[in-house]
């Protein structure tokens, strides 16, 4: 329930000239697991074109994990993926 405390104001980034929210944001926003919403969002990729979604460069990936709490960095297998807001809908119709 913190999650629900934060403001999404807090959860949005610059990347790529877009304002994207990153993968766990949004899963914890939903109260989800962060693997099942990546999960829902590969079974049903063709609703997730490039300017939806986006997996980060391992380059933007450390250059973000400066501005962001200690507590997001650690144990991720995998680069984040940032949705743009269209992408943050379709992320939760899944």
């Amino acid at each position: 329930m913190d999650s629900l405390l934060i403001p999404i104001q807090n959860m949005i980034y610059k990347i790529r000239r877009q304002k994207v929210m990153l993968d766990f944001d949004l899963a914890a926003m939903y109260q989800v697991e962060t693997k099942n919403l990546n999960l829902s969002v590969k079974r049903n990729i063709k609703r997730f074109p490039p300017d939806f979604m986006f997996q980060l460069t391992s380059e933007e990936w450390e250059s973000l994990r400066l501005q962001i709490e200690t507590s997001k960095r650690g144990g991720r297998r995998y680069l984040p993926y940032a949705f743009t807001e269209q992408g943050c809908r379709d992320a939760v119709r899944n």
